[in-house]
């Protein structure tokens, strides 16, 4: 893909991050400036949380830390925000799993088949347990950046289309649908006979009113956030195939820079409050079907038998996927652990 950033590039960016001359500053200074970027509206969950942990990070660290918020895409898309925090051009970020797997393919692990259909406490297990820590590893290693912990919930992907009705997985077949990116996805929809589209979160909404695709892989709050309804969207089939989640990251540079007193403070804030932002982001999901409803988009939702039954003939077909992924074996062992458990 033209617009993600190649790992041979990447590495030439943090090379040079790496090599240029470093000055930390004084455990005293600042105060140092915090711009995190995101791609999506204001009103989305991921928006609402991370405006409020900016803030609570200005309050913990006295006024030494400044924070800014740029949203819906104004600096980056999700697709280049990690080299734009590799090279600098932003401190903080919280991209998609599936907008990283270029770099570390391990990363979507949530979309893996055993994921399909699933409920949010069996996903949990995983990004919370062995498997969410490897994958952590790997992108503090690979990225050089500093991951804050655990990732934030998007919420469950679901099927939308505009013009043609969603009454069960057998109406996806043919149709073009837009996916956020990620070999899973693409792979899922192929799954059930649809064709993949990769387009941009910030420019879905004039190529769905344009006809570029015929529905699209997201969730209730991202969908009703942006409106989409005012772009054609008409009608929903739900099915939680795959848990969308994001990584909050920052740039090593100002994290070592920040010193070990705002890092622990900051690693704490986002601990605590991160329960509350996944139980506001679920309310959110829910809340978004209800607006959705209630401006003419029909939902249909697939029995929890039919998910189960779909789930087990994906599953032949995991570890192929997986390789095709480039995920690693000794993640995917570590996910099923991790959901066997749960």
């Amino acid at each position: 893909m033209s617009n993600r950033l190649s790992r041979r590039a990447l590495g030439a960016a943090m090379a040079a991050v790496l090599a240029a001359p470093y000055i930390r500053r004084a455990e005293a200074a600042g105060p140092w400036q915090l711009r995190c970027s995101l791609d999506t509206a204001p009103s989305h969950p991921r928006n609402v949380a991370l405006r409020d942990f900016l803030d609570k990070v200005e309050k913990a660290s006295d006024g030494q830390i400044q924070t800014k918020l740029f949203e819906s895409g104004s600096l980056f898309p999700d697709l280049h925000v990690v080299k734009a925090l590799v090279q600098g051009q932003v401190e903080m970020a919280c991209p998609g799993t599936w907008t990283i797997t270029g770099f570390v393919p391990d990363a979507d692990f949530s979309q893996l088949p055993a994921f399909y259909g699933q409920p949010i406490d069996v996903v949990h297990k995983a990004t919370d347990g062995s498997a969410g820590k490897h994958v952590n590893d790997e992108v503090s290693a690979k990225l050089k950046v500093q991951v804050l912990g655990s990732w934030f919930d998007l919420g469950f992907n679901e099927w939308f289309s505009t013009k043609k009705p969603l009454n069960s997985l057998a109406d996806l077949k043919d149709m073009k649908l837009r996916s956020p990116g990620g070999v899973l996805n693409s792979w899922r929809i192929r799954f059930f006979g649809g064709i993949p589209n990769v387009t941009a979160w910030p420019d879905v909404p004039l190529a769905m009113s344009q006809g570029t695709f015929d529905g699209l892989i997201s969730t209730n709050e991202s969908v009703n956030s942006a409106k989409l309804f005012d772009s054609g969207l008409r009608h929903s089939l739900q099915d939680n195939q795959g848990m969308g989640l994001y990584v909050p990251m920052m740039n090593q540079n100002f994290w070592s820079e920040i010193g070990a007193k705002n890092q622990q403070a900051i690693l704490k804030l986002w601990a605590d409050n991160l329960p509350t932002y996944r139980k506001n982001t679920a309310k959110a999901q829910q809340d978004g079907r209800e607006a959705l409803a209630k401006a003419g988009v029909s939902f249909v939702d697939v029995p929890q038998a039919e998910r189960d039954t779909v789930r087990k003939k994906m599953l032949a077909e995991q570890d192929k996927v997986a390789a095709d992924a480039h995920m690693s074996p000794e993640l995917v062992k570590l996910v099923m652990t991790d959901v066997g458990a749960a």
